[in-house]
C-alpha cells in the first residue's frame, strides 16, 4: 500500500487557478492519454480537502450547466473541511476535520491493501509529508502557465531530496513524473 498525490498541475507549478478553477485543465478535454484508468484501479481509499470536494460538486455531481452525475469514486472518500459542506446521497463520503495521521489509519483500514489517493489540494497533501505518510508525488505536468494559484505543494522538500522514478509524455501537452518521497 502507498500514500499517493496523483495531480495535474501548470508548468510554473500550481494546481489551479486562484479561485479554484481548472478551466486552464479541461480546455484538453479527458483524452489526454493519462494513466488514471491504471492508477484508479490501484486505489482503496481517498481523500480530500473542501475545495476539490465543492469543485467536484459544482462540476460534476450538482453542475449549474448540464445533467448531474453520481458521484465520481466508488473507494470510500474522506473530505478535510473546518466548515459544512454538502453530502452526495448514496456516496460513502466521510467529512473530517483536524490530524490527517488517525484518518490515514483509518483509510488504511478501509483500503484493504490498495493505495490511498491524497487527490488535492497541495496543502491536505502536504499535511500527509509533514506526519510522514506520503510515499509518492505522480504529477502530469501541463503545457501551459497561470503566473499565480493554488500551489503544487506548499513545502520545502530539499533533503533529502524526491527520487524520481520515472518520466512519461502523454501526447504534445503532458508529462507524467514519478516521484518516490523518502523518508527523513
Amino acid at each position: 500500500m502507498k500514500t499517493q498525490y496523483y495531480t495535474a498541475s501548470s508548468l510554473d507549478g500550481f494546481i489551479a487557478t486562484p479561485d479554484h478553477s481548472l478551466d486552464w485543465l479541461l480546455q484538453f478535454g479527458t483524452d489526454g492519454g493519462s494513466s488514471y484508468e491504471e492508477f484508479i484501479a490501484q486505489v482503496g481509499a481517498i481523500a480530500m480537502g473542501s475545495h476539490t470536494y465543492e469543485w467536484i460538486l459544482r462540476n460534476h455531481v450538482r453542475p449549474a450547466n448540464g445533467p448531474a452525475q453520481p458521484w465520481m469514486y466508488a473507494q470510500p472518500a474522506w473530505v478535510f473541511s473546518h466548515r459544512e459542506v454538502p453530502a452526495v446521497d448514496g456516496a460513502d463520503i466521510r467529512f473530517v476535520r483536524g490530524d490527517v495521521a488517525p484518518v490515514h489509519a483509518a483509510m488504511a483500514r478501509a483500503a484493504a491493501g490498495k493505495n490511498l489517493w491524497i487527490v488535492g489540494g497541495g496543502e491536505l497533501a502536504a499535511q500527509f509529508h509533514d506526519q510522514g505518510l506520503l510515499d509518492e508525488i505522480i504529477v502530469t505536468i501541463v503545457a501551459v502557465t497561470l503566473g499565480q494559484g493554488r500551489p503544487l505543494f506548499p513545502r520545502a522538500i530539499t533533503s533529502p531530496p524526491l527520487e524520481l522514478k520515472s518520466v512519461r509524455p502523454h501526447g504534445e501537452a503532458f508529462a507524467e513524473l514519478r516521484y518516490a518521497v523518502p523518508r527523513r
